[in-house]
C-alpha cells in the first residue's frame, strides 16, 4: 500500500538537483532495507553529479549505558557529521534513527564543550534534514520530550495522504473503556498517558488509575498526531483494499466456499492476491486508489515542510510532490515560497557544495585523492570563457565572436576595414587627390613648354608616359580604400601592378637614353643608330609587358576575392580581399623590384655624364627614394594585421609615386616657371664652352 521505494530515490535525487545541493550527507539505519536504499542511492547520486559528504550508520536498536558512552558516540560523530559543509542530509531510518539523530544534535552542540574545554566544537544544528516516508519523528515515551527545535525547516518524504471525513471525530471519540478487550488500545493507552486500567494486573494503585477522561488530544504532536498522515491513511486505503478483494469474493460464484455452520466467508490468504493485483476503488475520501499489475499503488509521494513551535509542537505543511507520471527528470514540483528553513542557516536556500561554485569564467579542475564533487577553480585559458557557474570545461566563443575581459561572455566582432569615413582613409584620399592634380599641373607646365629645350632634351613623349602613369598610380590608390568588393579585388593589386611597371620602365627607358645619347656622341660609336623614340618606347612595352603576363597569369589561376578574416585580431572581423595566390602578388612586387633596382644602378652610373640637362642625377635620387619606399614596405606589411595593411600598402603607393614627381619634375618645374633665363639655347650653347 505505498509507493515503490525507487519513485522516493528518484524524487530525493531530483529535490537535491532542484536546489543544486551535490555535498549530501547520509543517515542510514543499519539493517538491510539501509544496506539496499545505500546500494540503489548511491548508484544514482554518481550519474547525477552528487556525492556523500558523510555516510553514519545507525544500530536498529540502539542503546546508550552511560555518559561516557554518550560522549564518545558523540566525539566519534561530530567531525564528519555536525561539522560538515554538507547542509543537505538524507535521513533513512525508524523512529529510534531520528532520535538517535536528535541526541547528537543536543549533546555535540551543548554538552560537549564543557565537558572538553579544549574541544572547539564547530558543530551545528543549521542543516536541511531529508526524511523519507519510512521515517517518523515520533517517539516513545522516553523520548517525546526531546526538543524538536532542531528539525525546523526538515523536508519529509511521505506517502500522499488526504483527510478521510470523520477521522478526528473518531479519535476524540476513543477512549479504553470503549475498547475493553482491545489489547493494542489498551497498552498504548497505559503507555501514552502513564497510567493503568483498572482491569490490568499490572497495579493496584489507585492514584495511577486511567480515568477514561485522558483524550489524545492532549497528547504531545511529538507523540501522536490527530491528523492523518501517510501511515494513517495507508491503513485505511489497505482496509478498503481487502474489503474491495473480499467482497469480489463473495460476489464470484466459483470462488465461493462457505462454512456449513457459522454462514461466514472461507477464504484463504493466497485467494487474495490475484484480486488485489489491478484493484481500482475509490475511497471515503473520494480519491481513486489504483494497485498496479504487481500489486504496488501507483501513486506518488508528499514531499511536506516540518515546522516547528516553542511549545515542542509542529504541523507538516505540504509543498510539493513527487508524479509519477512526470517526464523523467522533472518529477518533482516544489513551491519554495512556502518553505520555512532552520534559522541558524545564514543562506536560504543553503548551499550544500564541497566547496564554492566556479564562477563564470573559471573551470574546474579535480582534486585529488578526493571526490569528483571536491575541485578548484582554475581561470579560463586565453580565447575561452564559461558562461555557467561550475562549468567542467571551458569552451571557444564562435568565430564571430571573442570572450570578454572577465572570460565569462562573447561579444560579437566589429567589423573592419578601411572605412571611407576614418580619417585615416580622408587623409590618404586627400594626400592622393591632392597629388593627382599636381600631376596634372606638371603635365600641363610640360605640354605648354613642350618647345622648350629643358622638355626635348629628356625625350618628352617618355616624360608624358611617366606622368600620366604617375597620375594613374595615385588614382589607382584609391582603388584600396573602402569595403573591398569582387570587382576592386580583382582590379587593385593587378592594375597597381602594371601601372608601376609602366612607370618605373619609363624611367627606365629615360635613363637608358641618357646613356645611349652620350654614347651615340663619340665618332663612329655604334649606339648612334639607337638614338631615338623607338629605343625608350620598345623599353616601356617589353618592361610592361613581362608585368602584364604575370598579372593574366594571376587572375587565370588564382585570382583575388573578398574574403572574412575572423583569426587574424581577436576583436575584429577583417573584411579583406584575399590575394589568392601569395606567390604572384609578390611575383608582382618583386619583378616590379627588379626594374626599380635596374634603373637606380644605370641612373648611378649615368649620374655625372656631361649633358645639357642631364635627368640621371634626379632619377639616382628618385630611384634611392623608391626602393626605400618598397623595401621597408615588405616587413611593415607583414608586422601589420587588419585594415592597417592596406593603409600601409595605399601609403607606399602615394609616397614612392610622389617620389618620382617631386625629384624628377619639380627641379625642372622650378626652372621652367621661376627660371626660365635658364631654359635658352644661349645656356645651352654657354654651358657646352
Amino acid at each position: 500500500m505505498v509507493p515503490n521505494e525507487a519513485l522516493q530515490i528518484i524524487g530525493i535525487v531530483q529535490l537535491l538537483l532542484h536546489f543544486n545541493w551535490k555535498w549530501v550527507g547520509l543517515i542510514v539505519i543499519e539493517d538491510d532495507d539501509g544496506d539496499n536504499f545505500l546500494r540503489l542511492v548511491e548508484s544514482l547520486f554518481s550519474g547525477s553529479g552528487i556525492c556523500s559528504a558523510f555516510t553514519r550508520r545507525v544500530q536498529k536498536h540502539g542503546r546508550i549505558i552511560d555518559t561516557n558512552e554518550i560522549l564518545s558516540s558523540v566525539m566519534n560523530n561530530v567531525p564528519d557529521f555536525l561539522e560538515s559543509n554538507a547542509k543537505a542530509c538524507v535521513v533513512y531510518g525508524n523512529p529510534q534513527t531520528v532520535s538517535w539523530l536528535q541526541l547528537m544534535i543536543l549533546l555535540a552542540t551543548t554538552i560537549l564543550p564543557f565537558q572538553f574545554p579544549h574541544y572547539k566544537s564547530k558543530a551545528s544544528a543549521g542543516k536541511v534534514w531529508i526524511m523519507t516516508s519510512e521515517t517518523d519523528i515520533l517517539a516513545n515515551l522516553f523520548q517525546r520530550t526531546f526538543d524538536i527545535q532542531t528539525l525546523h525547516g526538515a523536508l519529509s518524504f511521505a506517502i500522499h495522504s488526504t483527510e478521510i471525513p470523520g477521522f478526528q471525530d473518531f479519535l476524540q471519540d476513543t477512549d479504553h473503556l470503549g475498547e475493553m478487550g482491545n489489547t493494542f488500545i489498551q497498552e498504548f493507552w497505559e503507555q501514552a498517558f502513564d497510567c493503568f486500567i483498572p482491569s490490568s494486573a499490572q497495579s493496584d494503585d489507585d492514584n495511577n488509575t486511567c480515568t477514561g477522561e485522558e483524550s489524545l488530544e492532549d497528547l504531545p504532536t511529538t507523540y501522536f498526531e490527530m491528523s492523518i498522515n501517510g501511515h494513517s491513511y495507508s491503513i485505511c486505503n489497505a482496509a478498503y483494499a481487502v474489503a474491495h478483494a473480499l467482497h469480489a469474493i463473495q460476489m464470484s460464484s466459483f470462488a465461493l466456499r462457505r462454512g456449513k455452520d457459522s454462514g461466514k466467508l472461507n477464504v484463504q490468504p493466497w485467494q487474495l492476491h490475484s484480486l488485489l493485483q489491478g484493484i481500482s476503488f475509490n475511497n471515503s475520501a473520494g480519491e481513486q486508489i489504483v494497485l498496479n499489475e504487481d500489486g504496488e499503488l501507483a501513486a506518488g509521494f508528499d514531499i511536506t515542510n516540518l515546522l516547528t513551535f516553542p511549545n515542542n509542537t509542529y504541523i507538516r505543511v505540504k509543498v510539493g510532490m513527487v508524479d509519477p507520471q512526470a517526464p523523467p527528470g522533472r518529477e518533482v514540483t516544489i513551491d519554495e515560497g512556502s518553505l520555512e528553513w532552520h534559522p541558524e542557516l545564514i543562506q536560504v536556500p543553503p548551499s550544500s557544495l564541497c566547496n564554492d561554485y566556479c564562477h563564470p569564467g573559471f573551470s574546474k579542475k579535480k582534486k585529488e585523492g578526493r571526490k569528483f564533487c571536491c575541485y578548484d577553480c582554475v581561470l579560463c585559458p586565453e580565447g575561452k570563457i564559461t558562461d555557467q557557474d561550475d562549468m567542467d570545461h571551458c569552451i571557444s566563443c564562435s568565430e564571430d565572436h571573442y570572450p570578454n575581459k572577465e572570460q565569462d561572455n562573447c561579444i560579437p566582432k566589429t567589423i573592419s576595414f578601411l572605412s571611407l569615413e576614418e580619417p585615416l582613409t580622408i587623409a590618404l584620399a586627400f594626400w592622393a587627390f591632392f597629388s593627382s592634380l599636381l600631376t596634372l599641373l606638371v603635365l600641363a607646365i610640360f605640354i605648354k613648354h613642350q618647345d622648350t629645350p629643358i622638355v626635348k632634351a629628356n625625350n618628352w613623349s617618355l616624360t608624358y608616359i611617366l606622368l600620366v602613369s604617375l597620375l594613374l598610380c595615385f588614382l589607382c590608390s584609391l582603388f584600396f580604400m573602402g569595403r573591398p568588393t569582387k570587382m576592386f579585388c580583382l582590379l587593385r593589386q593587378t592594375t597597381f601592378g602594371i601601372i608601376f611597371s609602366i612607370a618605373v620602365s619609363s624611367v627606365l627607358a629615360k635613363t637608358i637614353t641618357v646613356v645611349v645619347a652620350f654614347m651615340a656622341s663619340k665618332p663612329g660609336n655604334i649606339f648612334h643608330k639607337w638614338v631615338g623614340k623607338k629605343l625608350g618606347h620598345s623599353i616601356v612595352f617589353s618592361s610592361s609587358f613581362v608585368e602584364v603576363v604575370i598579372c593574366v597569369v594571376w587572375l587565370a589561376t588564382a585570382p583575388p576575392f573578398p574574403d572574412l578574416d575572423m583569426h587574424t585580431l581577436t576583436e575584429e572581423i577583417i573584411v579583406q580581399c584575399n590575394e589568392g595566390s601569395v606567390a604572384m602578388f609578390y611575383c608582382v612586387l618583386g619583378y616590379m623590384g627588379i626594374l626599380a633596382s635596374i634603373s637606380f644602378m644605370v641612373a648611378f652610373l649615368a649620374r655625372k655624364l656631361p649633358n645639357s640637362f642631364n635627368e640621371a642625377k634626379f632619377i639616382t635620387f628618385s630611384m634611392l627614394v623608391f626602393c626605400t619606399v618598397w623595401l621597408s614596405f615588405v616587413p611593415t606589411y607583414l608586422s601589420t594585421k587588419g585594415k592597417y595593411m592596406t593603409a600601409v600598402e595605399i601609403f607606399s603607393i602615394l609616397a614612392s609615386s610622389t617620389g618620382l614627381l617631386g625629384c624628377i619634375f619639380l627641379p625642372k618645374c622650378y626652372v621652367i616657371i621661376l627660371r626660365p633665363e635658364l631654359n635658352n639655347r644661349e645656356q645651352l650653347v654657354r654651358r657646352k664652352h
